[in-house]
């Protein structure tokens, strides 16, 4: 159980930017899904969040603390097209449809933040994050 805690832990050292960064993305993923379980794609979007940090864990604690670990953020990319697929039915000037696009702008955002990690990994940088 210990090794699994290597991702919490590890993203505890991270600099505050960072931090404020994973605190938005695992409300906006995470939490307002939760005001939203009558929406198929609110629950699509907390069960995606859930396999992204399991994913992300489970490598963390398979590879330790390393950019690999941004390879659980590929259920990210698949939601993303999700509900890309699902907008027309929700109006952004209704709150859930304006949530909606927010969690495609932000998870898009952290894939490309999570591509240029890979990418790092891909050329060498292999060592622990932090």
């Amino acid at each position: 159980m210990g090794r699994l805690l290597t991702y919490p832990r590890g993203c505890l050292k991270l600099p505050l930017a960072t931090r404020v960064w994973l605190v938005v993305l695992g409300l906006a993923n995470g939490l307002v899904p939760l005001f939203f379980l009558g929406h198929t794609e609110a629950v699509v979007i907390f069960l995606m969040f859930l396999a992204s940090v399991g994913s992300m864990m489970a490598l963390a604690a398979r590879f330790g603390f390393t950019r690999l670990a941004h390879v659980g953020r590929v259920w990210w990319g698949l939601l993303i097209v999700y509900l890309w697929s699902r907008m027309g039915g929700h109006p952004a000037v209704e709150p859930f449809g304006a949530w909606m696009r927010a969690v495609i702008v932000l998870d898009a955002l952290s894939l490309i933040f999570a591509a240029v990690s890979l990418m790092r990994w891909v050329r060498g940088a292999r060592g622990e994050v932090v």
